[in-house]
């Protein structure tokens, strides 16, 4: 009778008779590691979580912001009501807070809408967008600090356009720089080598290291005497755009 080998399959009822068991009783696992689970996957720590639970879409999703997408060839934002008689204290903040959102309707509703508010601002007295500014520096640093450069883009992007509706923004966020500057630091010098192809990021306002640099420059001559030291502190590669006779 040929011999056969543990695990074989179908084993015949002579062949259990000459003692040949077949596999046996499953492992116990007695010695198997007891890893709690999900624990081996990839921890993602310095990605930009894809579904981020912001105020934005929350408040947005119960229908209490005042906007809604008017769609047609180039799809623009309905307002319920016009953007200068909100409560830009209010709405500023959670506005700011959408700008890390990555999915439409979402992404698209809060960076165009805060360009809609900052554009209709610009020039009003008493200035609607300076007693705000304390209640923006954590949803700015949130977008800037989120390690993705789209999202990054928009936040600089939106920075400029404030600092440029009201320049006395520049001297309020002064005092903030050691919240908003360490991610700028960290892109300072990030720049293509691309040779002799075209960028079209310089078009679209995506590339994130000539965006800082245009940043600082507009901070350093909105933000008063104290801007560039401070600035400087922060960032100490930064050469003065003042001192350079830019």
């Amino acid at each position: 009778m040929p011999r056969l080998r543990r695990g074989d399959g179908k084993l015949a009822g002579r062949t259990v008779a000459h003692g040949c068991w077949g596999d046996g009783p499953k492992k116990a696992g007695v010695f198997k590691k007891n890893l709690p689970k999900n624990i081996a996957e990839k921890s993602k720590t310095f990605e930009a979580a894809p579904h981020p639970a912001t105020q934005f879409r929350r408040f947005y999703e119960r229908s209490d912001l005042p906007i809604a997408v008017r769609h047609g060839t180039t799809p623009t934002i309905d307002w319920k009501v016009e953007p200068e008689r909100l409560d830009y204290i209010y709405l500023l903040p959670i506005f700011f807070d959408g700008l890390v959102e990555k999915e439409n309707p979402y992404s698209f509703l809060a960076y165009k809408g805060l360009q809609d508010m900052l554009n209709a601002a610009r020039g009003k007295e008493p200035s609607l967008i300076c007693p705000a500014v304390p209640s923006l520096i954590i949803p700015l640093k949130k977008a800037l600090n989120s390690r993705d450069i789209p999202t990054m883009c928009k936040a600089i992007n939106t920075l400029q356009l404030m600092l440029r509706s009201e320049p006395r923004v520049g001297e309020l966020l002064v005092p903030y720089y050691r919240q908003l500057l360490p991610a700028f630091n960290l892109y300072f010098r990030s720049t293509k080598n691309i040779g002799d192809a075209i960028d079209y990021s310089q078009r679209k306002r995506e590339n994130v290291g000539e965006l800082i640099a245009e940043t600082l420059e507009i901070l350093e001559r909105s933000g008063g005497e104290d801007a560039f030291i401070n600035i400087k502190y922060m960032i100490p590669a930064y050469e003065s755009c003042m001192l350079n006779g830019h």
